[in-house]
């Protein structure tokens, strides 16, 4: 039976959030995980609606929103107005009626504001764009996130099994020692000294055992089903990855294609085309009227048809447009800052996993050749133990759970960082089957 059982919610639904405005947030599905659960189907959820998703998307929507409103600045407007007005007419109107009713339709088009639109609509372009690379930059970092999570139950699994395996050990040396104790074979200190060895693998243990259900939380959590913790997951079976690039080929890739940068770029260009927009608000504004209304009472100042060429020229705005301008340009200064931090900030984090992976394959060459030792002195360990002239059988099992796990920590490293470098430099944060 399973250690972790999934949590589920009570027969016959989904339990929700409400957020307001009758929008619901479902907490987690009904859908249970596979058992086993592989890294790739793990891949799969990572793209299912995370709050993180979620705000990406909303953000998107909103910028093409803005994009429409802005656009939308060009259009016809058409109006129709009707009152129903009695009045009491004057002495020397020729008619006397006091219903003074009236309909009116009215067609109004900007045709040119020499600039303030055509700026304000490249700036909403702007900011569109820098809404969908932060969407590339979402997704990405969740599979990352997910193949962090992922990795971590597995370590948590096997640090748990050789805690276990020295539990073991070291429990059959306290009880051997307590036997031989009573027959004066052993004195109290080393006895003492094996107990306090045993509680210390007791402590170790119950940490690795609790770090099992931590790190399975983390994963549902990521997984967005907080209440489903996968029990058991499958050993990742990964290709050979090719040979990273030089650094100096990364970088020229990733101040190209980084989503990160895209973004800032994105940003940066915006609140350029906005300045121009508000640096524009002073200048005219051509605009076509159209007219044609039916009045109760006919007058001879009404007309029922009406034709127009409108300038509108702003003589005096205050201080709002050189507030605005003042504003603008601060933005500027603060997104060219940004984008110019973050370029620093990337090349030195391209550059330490470049050279991370460096030293993990080494590393991992290191874990090879120890693991290959460990494997031959465990098999003299058990010749010796089954002759009864070595008692370290115990401690060379205990070693060789300890190398396994370097190993899977070691090659979990490698593909988490072989996958950031592909999200900085513009790619897939996908890691093979």
């Amino acid at each position: 039976m399973s250690r972790f059982p999934r949590l589920s919610a009570a027969a016959g639904g989904c339990l929700f959030l409400t957020l307001g405005l009758g929008v619901c947030w479902p907490v987690f599905s009904l859908e249970p995980l596979p058992s086993p659960l592989t890294l790739q189907y793990a891949l799969v959820l990572a793209e299912d609606l995370h709050p993180e998703r979620v705000l990406a998307d909303a953000a998107l929507a909103q910028a093409q929103a803005r994009r429409q409103q802005v656009a939308a600045r060009e259009d016809v407007r058409v109006d129709l107005t009707a009152e129903l007005r009695a009045i009491e007419p004057s002495e020397i109107a020729v008619d006397q009626t006091r219903n003074d009713s009236l309909a009116r339709l009215s067609f109004s088009k900007q045709l040119y504001d020499f600039g303030r639109t055509t700026h304000a609509e490249e700036a909403a372009e702007a900011g569109l764009e820098s809404r969908q690379w932060h969407l590339l930059e979402v997704r990405q970092q969740r599979r990352l996130d997910v193949m962090a999570r992922f990795f971590d139950v597995l370590l948590a699994d096997l640090e748990f099994a050789r805690d276990n395996e020295a539990l073991s050990v070291a429990f059959i040396r306290f009880d051997r020692a307590s036997a031989r104790n009573e027959l004066g074979k052993v004195s109290d200190i080393e006895m003492l000294e094996l107990e306090s060895r045993y509680q210390q693998s007791r402590r170790r243990m119950n940490a690795s055992r609790n770090r099992q259900r931590i790190t399975r939380s983390q994963l549902a959590i990521s997984l967005s089903r907080p209440l489903d913790l996968p029990s058991d997951l499958a050993m990742p079976v990964f290709e050979t990855l090719r040979e990273i690039e030089d650094i100096e080929v990364l970088l020229e890739r990733a101040l190209r294609d980084n989503p990160r940068l895209g973004v800032l770029r994105a940003e940066l260009l915006a609140a350029q085309r906005q300045l121009q927009a508000s640096e524009a608000e002073d200048n005219p504004v051509l605009r076509a009227e159209l007219e044609a209304a039916a009045y109760r009472r006919e007058l001879g100042g009404r007309n029922p048809l009406a034709a127009a060429l409108v300038l509108e020229l702003p003589l005096y705005t205050g201080n709002r447009v050189a507030a605005e301008v003042a504003e603008g340009r601060a933005l500027i200064q603060q997104k060219q800052a940004e984008l110019t931090a973050y370029e620093y900030a990337l090349r030195q984090q391209l550059l330490d996993h470049w050279m991370e992976l460096d030293r993990l394959r080494l590393q991992r060459d290191e874990l090879q050749v120890t693991g290959d030792y460990r494997d031959l002195y465990l098999d003299r360990s058990r010749t010796l133990y089954e002759m009864d002239m070595a008692t370290d059988l115990g401690d060379s099992m205990s070693q060789i759970a300890d190398i396994q796990l370097e190993r899977a920590r070691n090659a979990f490293q490698i593909q988490l960082v072989h996958a950031r470098v592909q999200a900085l430099t513009g790619g897939g944060a996908g890691v093979r089957k």
